[in-house]
């Protein structure tokens, strides 16, 4: 099975988590990727990996998170998921889905 990006939920989860802030900020936030990729990617383009990396790290996400088919490498928790489907949600505010975030992580502590 062939592996692929699902560049919908990178696109949406960029989007959620950049909020109103301008490209140009989150791209000093990123380092070493450019407004004008980081509009691309928002427009569902596949970034080179280096910057796809860059943006997981900033999202606190695995990559495996937006790897669609990939059988070799470990599974992506339902805990990750969940989160990932939460920064990608485009009707939460960025408050609502950190708020969200707490608590989950509280209840996976708690197991």
């Amino acid at each position: 099975m062939q592996s692929t990006l699902n560049t919908d939920l990178l696109a949406g989860m960029l989007k959620s988590k950049r909020a109103s802030k301008g490209l140009r900020a989150i791209a000093e936030e990123i380092g070493n990727v450019s407004a004008a990729t980081l509009s691309r990617i928002e427009q569902g383009k596949i970034p080179d990996v280096d910057t796809f990396i860059n943006i997981c790290n900033w999202l606190k996400v695995s990559t495996d998170t937006f790897i669609v088919g990939n059988t070799d490498s470990k599974p992506v928790t339902n805990k990750d998921q969940v989160v990932a489907h939460l920064r990608a949600d485009k009707e939460l505010t960025q408050d609502t889905v950190s708020m969200l975030i707490k608590m989950i992580d509280m209840a996976y502590e708690t197991k």
